[in-house]
């Protein structure tokens, strides 16, 4: 297939051909009674949200924040050991996995490899707390975590686990996030968890 240079297309496509990778995720979400593929409605919430947080972001992070989960659900948690030493091992590879599946479809449309391997720092999420875009696109994910899953997690949990998970992810984020997050139109159970847990 011949490579696309024409910066103004190349970016659609890329976009293109990562939510055609993840409209095949298996795994549904059904929302005001449509169901979409669940890994591609992810990755429409985080450009979405990326636009309200940041609409000036560099392409490098408007990429990263579109295949941040690309076809994530190949790499299941089942197929790593249980516990917090197996979690983090999925997590790592799945860094690693997301990089090289995003450097594929970004080298067939054209980047560079020095974009390509900007993306992938970004998806590895390297040194976030030096690193201003890789802390931008904590923060995005951490936003939609709030917007979008909270209340289905809070729902399957005690308080207490969901306080402990809410305390770690107000810790990823800086404190332009954390001022985004309280903004957040939040049902007022789950606000009381969000104050309780940063209070």
């Amino acid at each position: 297939m011949s490579r696309i240079l024409d910066p103004s297309k190349r970016f659609r496509e890329a976009v293109a051909r990562f939510d055609r990778a993840n409209a095949e995720d298996p795994n549904v979400e059904t929302v005001d009674g449509v169901s979409h593929p669940k890994e591609l409605l992810y990755a429409q919430r985080m450009s979405d949200a990326l636009e309200r947080f940041a609409p000036d972001a560099a392409e490098v992070v408007r990429l990263a924040v579109r295949c941040q989960h690309i076809r994530r659900w190949t790499v299941p948690r089942d197929s790593f050991p249980e516990g917090r030493d197996g979690y983090r091992r999925w997590r790592t590879d799945l860094g690693g996995f997301h990089a090289e599946t995003a450097g594929g479809i970004l080298r067939e449309v054209g980047y560079d490899d020095a974009t390509v391997r900007r993306v992938q720092v970004l998806l590895r999420k390297e040194r976030p707390k030096a690193d201003p875009e890789v802390q931008l696109l904590e923060d995005v994910v951490c936003l939609v975590f709030l917007s979008h899953y909270l209340a289905a997690f809070a729902a399957q949990h005690e308080d207490e686990k969901v306080v402990g998970i809410l305390r770690k992810t107000w810790r990823k984020m800086s404190e332009r996030g954390r001022a985004a997050a309280l903004d957040l139109d939040l049902a007022p159970e789950l606000r009381a968890l969000v104050v309780r847990a940063v209070g």
